[in-house]
């Protein structure tokens, strides 16, 4: 059976990858499977993909522990067995969504096992207009990664795409610009950067692996 995590002195037989999001009109969970395509286009690794429930006013409300569709939620046990993290979330006044927050927010057991540092992480988001606050929502994530040890990585000019992109892609992770009409549509850069955000954190995480 194949290892999801360090065991003893045991390696897995594969870099795993947390692919781990929140979605609303489905633009973020679109660039979250072209992430897990980058991942696993690297020889060696493979994705797990998971999201965050929503939260209310009465935030400590319980919640169906399975979602009706889509991945499974995310539980510490995921992060604590990654090699490496991808983080996304549509921007809220550019800030990350409630959701994940307050799920980062209960990772403090994890902070105090040091369990993620080490590892490497990018950041990815999706926004309604051009001007949405993109690049302060991707740094927003990167915060909680940082106190976490994590090693930061984001998408450099020699993808040729990060220069050809007219909609979403940055230096900080990778991202959509939507549309009311077409808000989970990602253009043909758009999916290139989301694929190469996941190739080049799976290929450190496969390198620190050894």
């Amino acid at each position: 059976m194949m290892a999801t995590g360090f065991c003893g002195n045991v390696r897995p037989a594969m870099a795993e990858i947390l692919v781990l999001y929140y979605s609303r009109s489905g633009a973020t969970a679109e660039l979250a499977r072209q992430v897990c395509r980058g991942v696993e286009s690297s020889a060696g690794a493979r994705a797990r993909l998971r999201t965050v429930p929503a939260v209310s006013a009465a935030s400590e409300a319980q919640v169906k522990p399975v979602p009706a569709s889509g991945p499974a939620y995310a539980t510490l046990d995921d992060l604590r067995e990654t090699h490496g993290l991808v983080l996304g979330s549509p921007t809220r006044f550019g800030n990350m969504a409630a959701p994940l927050k307050h799920f980062l927010d209960g990772t403090g057991s994890l902070w105090l096992s040091g369990a993620l540092s080490g590892k490497p992480a990018g950041v990815f988001t999706s926004t309604q207009t051009l001007h949405g606050g993109q690049e302060t929502t991707l740094i927003s994530m990167m915060l909680p990664l940082l106190h976490h040890g994590m090693y930061l990585v984001g998408i450099p000019y020699t993808e040729p795409a990060l220069s050809d992109t007219r909609s979403g892609g940055t230096p900080y992770g990778a991202s959509h610009i939507g549309a009311a009409d077409s808000a989970q549509i990602l253009t043909e850069a758009e999916k290139a950067l989301a694929q190469a955000l996941g190739r080049r954190v799976a290929a450190l995480a496969l390198r620190l692996s050894g």
